[in-house]
């Protein structure tokens, strides 16, 4: 048996299998913040501010941020007007 791995994702701690995406990570933690990334309406950072892609696999001890975006994704704006 492999042992799960220790995440952060803002300021919480969630364990995962190794292999884990970014995205997943933060998707067993709050599907609702996964959607918005998937929709475009956040993205990732670690814990520098570099922005991560979401496939980019998890490592133990990795801090993952999920950052709002104030701007609706493309095409929704347009959805609205």
């Amino acid at each position: 048996m492999t042992e799960a791995v220790l995440v952060f994702i803002d300021d919480q701690a969630v364990s995962v299998p190794p292999g884990t995406t970014a995205l997943a990570a933060v998707a067993s933690l709050d599907p609702a913040r996964a959607e918005r990334i998937q929709r475009g309406a956040a993205y990732l950072t670690d814990g520098r501010g570099i922005r991560l892609d979401g496939d980019a696999a998890v490592f133990q001890g990795a801090i993952i941020r999920v950052v709002i975006s104030a701007r609706a994704p493309r095409g929704e704006a347009d959805a609205h007007a």
